[in-house]
């Protein structure tokens, strides 16, 4: 008797940030180039590093910091496959060519070092980000061919509106609020989000309006995705919001790391999770294009092992004492980029089904 056919698994399907992991794509410092200013970019960047953009905006990043980046990611990639994960890698694009399109223009581009910012996986769907930056306009380029290659495995691969990014979207004027009402850099003209404002858990998604990511772009995934999902928006108490994966990160079924200063009162879904305040970081200092809060910007292989900067010993201890298992991996010279795990990666696969976990 013939056995029945067996239904081929998906090559890319991912619900979650904690099922095993099984293929990742990992971005890549080449050719990184430091962002022009904007006041998107004034918006997001803390204080003490304005100059540092103003007068080199546009301009390749050093190319000893490169390096120093590369090799990070190189001991990264290393540790994945070691741990059994596939490991991709975007195209090398030269970012230092200026552009322009019908109504502005940039001196240059950024990188392919964060790809959790402009793609996000939903179950067997990628979808790329409406970014805002303008930075990031062609930065999705370095990713074409993977696209292409999991679109014809039957991955399904859909592109956000791209976004216009007129004068009229970003307020010209803006400056950091003085007291503890959220105000944004951009409008309401047209939807953008950064995939990095969302975490995934099964069938709700946890979102951050930010000065990236708008109410138009949170409502365009809601009525893409359809009633399969529920997406709640979290406030957070940030007069910097960018990217919800320095903010809250569930780990693990029923666990949940928070930041304790941006996150006062616990999404109301998480009542019955267990709940707890990451460890201040190593040191306060903050990176070029990211706050210290990146030391809990992880990456969970399952919901056991999650990978950790070593110099982060009292989240280490704090992981440990939580009954995970943390892998220490060298990579502060890649936070210089404004990321760590969470950010320079982009789960293809994770062995799992979709689920409700509230």
């Amino acid at each position: 008797m013939l056995k029945p056919l067996q239904k081929p698994e998906p090559i890319v399907c991912a619900y979650n940030e904690w099922d095993p992991l099984e293929e990742v794509v990992v971005g890549v410092v080449d050719r990184a180039c430091i962002p022009p200013w904007h006041v998107a970019l004034k918006a997001t960047m803390p204080r003490s590093q304005w100059q540092f953009f103003l007068d080199h905006g546009g301009e390749p990043f050093p190319e000893p910091q490169v390096a120093a980046a590369r090799e990070d990611l190189e001991r990264f990639v290393r540790l994945l496959e070691a741990e059994g994960v596939t490991v991709r890698r975007p195209e090398v694009v030269d970012y230092a060519r200026p552009f322009k399109t019908p109504d502005w223009e940039s001196a240059s581009g950024l990188y392919a070092a964060m790809p959790r910012d402009i793609l996000l996986v939903i179950g067997d769907e990628i979808i790329e980000a409406p970014t805002c930056w303008r930075s990031r306009y062609h930065e999705i380029d370095a990713y074409r061919p993977l696209l292409r290659e999991y679109f014809q495995q039957g991955a399904r691969w859909t592109a956000a509106p791209k976004p216009l990014l007129r004068d009229e979207l970003f307020k010209a004027d803006y400056e950091e609020p003085s007291g503890d009402e959220p105000l944004y850099v951009i409008n309401e003209v047209e939807p953008t989000f950064d995939a990095a404002d969302f975490v995934r858990c099964g069938k709700d998604l946890f979102v951050q309006k930010s000065h990236v990511t708008n109410e138009l772009g949170i409502e365009w995934l809601r009525r893409h995705l359809g009633s399969d999902y529920r997406i709640h928006v979290v406030p957070v108490h940030d007069k910097h919001p960018m990217h919800i994966d320095a903010t809250m990160m569930p780990l693990a079924p029923g666990k949940l790391l928070i930041n304790p200063e941006r996150l006062p009162r616990i999404p109301a879904a998480f009542r019955s999770w267990d709940v707890r305040p990451a460890p201040p970081p190593s040191s306060r200092a903050d990176f070029a294009l990211c706050s210290s809060w990146v030391s809990m910007n992880v990456l969970s292989l399952d919901e056991k092992r999650v990978i950790v900067e070593p110099s982060e010993t009292e989240l280490i201890r704090f992981f440990k004492s939580w009954g995970f298992e943390p892998i220490p991996c060298s990579f502060r010279n890649f936070n210089l980029f404004g990321g760590s795990f969470h950010c320079a990666t982009l789960d293809v696969r994770r062995r799992g089904e979709l689920r409700s976990y509230f």
